[in-house]
């Protein structure tokens, strides 16, 4: 198994395209054989630094502290992962990168005319020297009902420099198994598969078939930041317990950045389609203890607020009078 690094995929641009227009067909055409071949392209710069430093700065704020009843923050279901839902809702970058032209070209010549975004996330993977994640096809349909490997797409964004701990993917394995977790010694045994490790500064973007097998590089050295884009038919009936759960939920979007938005770019965002709409979804898991400990500190903390208020208030007035 040998590590191939940028040799294999096309080197990013230095500008910053704002329309297919500024990039030749023959690169799209580039981009989209790359995928087919080996799984995974490299993309050119997305976004311009001042985007990128704007990105950077709303996903940090939402770093700041575990989200929990009205304070905004990440969600943590795992200790190596602070994972931050709906970027959509952060900052215009982010929904410039998931419908740039560039992306929306081989995202429409891959996956076809139906293909719409069905999620955007990120996270801050901490160091660890663990293999927590492992090798892995990504799960999402409903393999019990599909006869053949729908496709699907994610955009990765690396919102900091990646120098440890990088994505790895095995070039050629995508579209060959119904995807699920891959034992490293199965790994090893894929003798003429080449792998591909994805360093590379922030603002790095790469899209990747996620039937191949792939995982996050280990050791971590250093705290990753990343968002990733999913792309595939909504129509593609989910595995049960992404429903259950209500993933891949219609996108949570920010009015304020929906501006001078194309048919185009609306169709891919989703707009007016229910299709995994659930109404009056309610979520099966119960929350944790340690949840409920809090939820009821909680509570005698604001009772003992407004019994605190009330006595300074009757403090107050005996004072006036007196």
């Amino acid at each position: 198994m040998s590590h191939v690094g940028s040799e294999i995929l096309p080197e990013a641009e230095s500008s910053h395209p704002t329309s297919v227009g500024s990039v030749p067909d023959s690169s799209i055409t580039q981009y989209v054989g790359e995928l087919r071949s080996n799984g995974i392209v490299a993309l050119p710069t997305l976004v311009s630094p001042d985007q990128l430093a704007g990105m950077q700065r709303a996903f940090a704020a939402r770093l700041l502290r575990i989200r929990w009843n009205n304070f905004d923050g990440y969600e943590k279901t795992e200790p190596y992962r602070h994972v931050i839902e709906d970027v959509l809702l952060l900052d215009r970058g982010f929904l410039d990168v998931a419908i740039h032209p560039i992306v929306k070209s081989v995202v429409r010549a891959y996956l076809g005319d139906h293909a719409e975004l069905t999620e955007a996330r990120g996270w801050k993977s901490l160091p660890t020297k663990r293999d927590f994640h492992g090798w892995h096809g990504d799960a999402w349909y409903d393999q019990t009902e599909s006869t053949k490997i729908p496709k699907e797409l994610k955009l990765a964004f690396y919102l900091t420099d990646v120098r440890s701990g990088a994505f790895n993917y095995m070039c050629g394995t995508h579209q060959k198994q119904h995807p699920r977790p891959v034992p490293n010694v199965e790994v090893k045994n894929l003798r003429y598969t080449s792998m591909v490790e994805m360093m590379g500064a922030a603002g790095t973007a790469f899209l990747f078939d996620t039937s191949g097998i792939h995982r996050q590089g280990v050791p971590m050295l250093e705290e990753r930041q990343a968002v990733f884009f999913n792309y595939h038919d909504p129509a593609v009936k989910l595995q049960k317990d992404d429903r259950r759960f209500y993933r891949y939920h219609p996108l949570l979007l920010n009015a304020a950045f929906l501006g001078n938005l194309s048919d185009e770019d609306e169709r891919l965002l989703g707009f007016g389609n229910e299709t995994r709409f659930i109404p009056g979804y309610v979520r099966p898991a119960e929350p944790p203890f340690i949840y409920r400990c809090l939820t009821t500190t909680f509570n005698l903390h604001l009772r003992a607020k407004v019994i605190s208020e009330r006595i300074a208030n009757r403090l107050r007035r005996m004072r006036t009078r007196g």
